[in-house]
């Protein structure tokens, strides 16, 4: 059972939230971290699951379901993305991501909580677990470089958002151009295309993004031009930082992070790119969840 929770993020902005449960945990409102056990009275601790640049709360859907058989597992739809408020006048800065977070840890009861963060998420799980550390209880970061990738990488996304060909008249047509005609892609990508077509919303002339690339491009820019070590250092949780061999994040940056980490750990999935927890979700849940048991233990 999935259902939605609204939270009130930085400024005021409405965010919706996601609890993955079967039963539901206990009311938000009503205060308390969680359900109690059967047989005892032990709460079930909190996880806060945050997608990355452009993805969304339901594509935490396969790890949040095998997360609810222990946890209380929420996953954030961030300001801008999925079912979350996407004003134009809204801030779409480091400071305001991180603050969303904040409050929604804050607000569901979920913390101390565990966070597991994709890409952007990942940077802002550990932007706020160096701010909180009373909040988080252990990290997993997925597929986050913690190095500056420039202007020029910048200037290839601003290009990639002009190459796509909206509106797309199918989501057949959204999987096969994220799947295998987009430029960026290196081979056929069935599991890419799926990822794209869940962010595609219907319009009168076809299928267009729920988000506004404009503001995309907004949210990246607050952060490409800078490199994060000295906050990933500042972390003194447990940290897990996941890689797929073929993503964005390289074998000796990661373990560089680790190192940097007072409290690092280090795992990979092969045969996954950048989209680690959505290419191999059983893979993946064999990486992470060892760490989840050990942290919560």
């Amino acid at each position: 059972m999935v259902r939605r929770i609204d939270v009130t993020g930085a400024s005021g902005i409405r965010l919706a939230a996601w609890e993955f449960a079967d039963p539901p945990k206990t009311d938000p409102g009503r205060g308390g971290a969680g359900t109690a056990r059967a047989g005892g009275s032990e709460q079930a601790p909190g996880v806060l699951l945050l997608h990355g640049l452009m993805g969304r709360a339901s594509h935490w859907a396969s790890t949040a379901r095998w997360l609810a058989e222990r946890h209380r597992a929420v996953a954030l739809d961030q300001r801008g993305h999925g079912q979350s408020a996407k004003p134009p006048e809204t801030e779409y800065t480091r400071g305001a991501y991180v603050e969303d977070a904040e409050a929604a840890l804050e607000e569901l009861g979920l913390a101390p909580a565990v966070l597991i963060g994709h890409a952007m998420g990942a940077l802002t799980a550990w932007q706020l677990a160096a701010r909180r550390p009373d909040l988080v209880r252990g990290l997993v970061i997925c597929d986050m470089r913690a190095s500056a990738l420039g202007a020029a990488s910048q200037r290839e996304w601003e290009e990639w958002f002009k190459a796509w060909p909206v509106p797309f008249a199918t989501l057949a047509d959204v999987r096969k151009w994220f799947g295998e005609d987009d430029p960026w892609v290196e081979r056929p990508n069935t599991s890419r295309g799926e990822f794209y077509a869940e962010v595609m919303v219907e319009h009168e002339d076809g299928w267009r993004p729920v988000f506004e690339p404009e503001q995309m491009l907004k949210s990246r820019e607050t952060w490409v031009y800078d490199a994060h070590w000295e906050e990933l250092a500042q972390v003194r949780c447990p940290t897990l930082v996941v890689r797929g061999l073929d993503g964005e994040l390289g074998r000796a940056e990661s373990q560089e992070m680790v190192r940097v980490l007072p409290d690092g750990r280090y795992a990979e999935v092969v045969d996954a790119g950048h989209l680690v927890h959505y290419d191999q979700p059983e893979a993946w849940r064999a990486a992470v969840e060892p760490f989840l048991d050990d942290v919560l233990r």
